[in-house]
């Protein structure tokens, strides 16, 4: 059974910094790639920053310079480092990993900004 728990969320106030986490089971970690989503309330799910499997990253234009991805194979986790948070960085950040036609989300957690 594939899992991908999303943890590291929370209340931030404004210039602040989170790293969340998102450890994967079930799945051959190494060969997928990973993302980071979010979705704010009221909004569609927007692309934040993805990492491929050879570790080449891409960032939404809205958080570069700010947000950091990154992964460790060994133990099968991706990371999200952000900072210099603002208000509007305020959503439920999502964990993505795709293989091909597989293609698998976590659950979510919860980013606050707020002072």
């Amino acid at each position: 059974q594939v899992q991908l728990m999303e943890s590291g969320g929370g209340l931030v106030q404004p210039g602040g910094s989170l790293k969340l986490s998102c450890v994967a089971s079930g799945i051959i970690f190494r060969f997928y790639a990973l993302a980071w989503y979010r979705q704010a309330p009221g909004k569609q799910r927007e692309f934040v920053a993805t990492i491929s499997s050879g570790g080449s990253t891409n960032y939404a234009d809205s958080v570069k310079g700010r947000f950091t991805i990154s992964r460790d194979n060994a133990k099968n986790t991706a990371y999200l480092q952000m900072s210099s948070l603002k208000p509007e960085d305020t959503a439920a950040y999502y964990c993505n990993a795709v293989n091909g036609a597989r293609d698998y989300w976590g659950q979510g957690t919860q980013v606050t900004i707020s002072s």
